[in-house]
């Protein structure tokens, strides 16, 4: 039987015959006990009645001694005869002798025959012996009872097929899910809502099936950030090479080479960064910083990158926030978010800043003063390679790629990124769950 749903219903059913033959076995030999115990009860007892109904024989003869048999027989449910040695009954003057004849030999013990149980007890002298005839039981038929077997059986079936449905749909179902979730479906799930020892199975699959869901999506996010974002890297790079070679400033071309060495590693390292922390949450780096800190010191390395559209910052001054979680990580994301206004922002245009608390959040607010991006394309705007404007990010020197990495970075403090349109410019608000140090 490979069923466990036919294993129940197999073993529930084999309990129950042996439940049901046990009892028979157990009544038989309790009945049988019973019987025993009567029949040492049974001559004790007639010993009392005949030493009795002698005395009244021979105090008040045969009518006396009728009475007193017919009492007794009304009494005890059974017929009583006082016969002398020679098996006349001394109450009516009938001939006994077949009676008797049936008992001799065999006194104070039980005789069977078709007229029911016989019980002869002799007097010590051998004068007078009573005889006691019981009313033969009622036949007992057990095949008559198999009926009543047919329906328990029935009954227990009824219960059983509960229980087995409860215990083997469930793991049919997680043996489905399995077989799916290893042919490549990751997002299934089995979400049982039980508190046995099965929903905590089910809970334990969800719980694997999501880690094994996270570390196959991080490691392919990775390969198709670092196969599709290196190209234009690659590109310039060889081009500064080619460039380094055959121009007359060597010192020129090299910094170019540099320089686009430096933005290759920084890529790198982020994409590697961002996507170790989403795959395995034990290596995040987790402290208390004051977000404030941090908001000012991203924006003063903006600046001083930002020589040549020469954009203006304002950042008002703010109270302590404190955050707790990976502070590298957490400027990664605030630097996208920036840069990504320094490249949409007219040349001399101002960009805001600022860092405030917001209920019970820390809120940091972008805005810039550049075109904004049309509305039915903002909730795409934070999707990995996403470009609202291709030429321009190509001129700006944009990859699609620093929103796309903000928003999984906050997502990894469980906070929120949002981005509108501010009429000039784009806002973007970035919720992060504060904490004191």
């Amino acid at each position: 039987m490979k069923s466990i749903f036919t294993k129940i219903v197999v073993w529930s059913f084999g309990t129950l015959v042996l439940s049901l033959l046990a009892f028979v076995m157990v009544t038989a030999w309790i009945t049988r006990n019973s019987e025993r115990a009567a029949g040492r009860m049974f001559p004790r007892l007639q010993s009392f009645e005949l030493a009795e109904a002698r005395s009244v024989y021979e105090t008040g003869g045969s009518r006396a001694v009728a009475v007193f048999l017919s009492r007794l027989n009304n009494a005890l449910g059974k017929r009583h005869y006082l016969v002398d040695a020679n098996g006349k009954d001394l109450a009516t003057g009938e001939d006994r002798s077949p009676l008797l004849t049936s008992v001799a030999h065999r006194w104070n013990e039980p005789v069977f025959s078709a007229g029911g149980m016989l019980i002869g007890t002799i007097s010590r002298d051998g004068k007078y012996c009573l005889i006691g005839r019981s009313v033969p039981p009622p036949h007992v038929d057990p095949w008559r009872y198999i009926p009543y077997y047919g329906l328990i059986l029935f009954a227990v079936a009824i219960l059983c097929w509960p229980l087995a449905m409860n215990i083997g749909a469930p793991l049919r179902t997680l043996a489905n899910v399995v077989d799916r979730f290893g042919q490549g479906d990751l997002s299934i799930r089995l979400r049982l809502a039980r508190r046995d020892e099965i929903g905590n199975l089910a809970r334990s699959f969800d719980r694997m099936a999501d880690r094994i869901e996270t570390l196959l999506i991080a490691e392919r996010r990775l390969l198709q950030d670092v196969s599709h974002e290196l190209r234009s890297p690659l590109a310039r790079l060889s081009f500064a090479a080619e460039l380094a070679r055959t121009a007359p400033d060597h010192e020129v071309a090299i910094a170019r080479v540099k320089k686009e060495i430096s933005r290759l590693s920084e890529l790198v390292g982020t994409l590697l960064e961002v996507t170790r922390n989403e795959g395995d949450p034990s290596s995040r780096s987790r402290a208390t910083f004051f977000l404030d800190e941090l908001v000012r010191q991203v924006v003063e390395d903006c600046s001083v990158e930002n020589v040549d559209r020469a954009c203006h910052f304002i950042l008002p001054a703010a109270d302590p926030v404190a955050l707790v979680g990976d502070r590298e990580l957490m400027r990664r994301a605030v630097e996208n978010v920036l840069r990504n206004a320094i490249y949409y922002s007219p040349a001399e245009s101002k960009v805001e800043v600022t860092v405030r608390r917001v209920s019970e959040h820390a809120q940091i607010s972008v805005r810039d003063r550049g075109p904004g991006v049309p509305a039915e394309l903002l909730p795409k705007i934070f999707q990995p390679f996403f470009r609202v404007d291709d030429s321009r990010n190509g001129a700006t020197g944009g990859l699609g790629l620093g929103l796309s990495i903000a928003l999984r970075a906050v997502r990894l403090h469980n906070g929120e990124i949002r981005a509108k349109n501010a009429n000039p410019g784009l806002l973007v608000e970035i919720d992060l769950p504060w904490g004191k140090p």
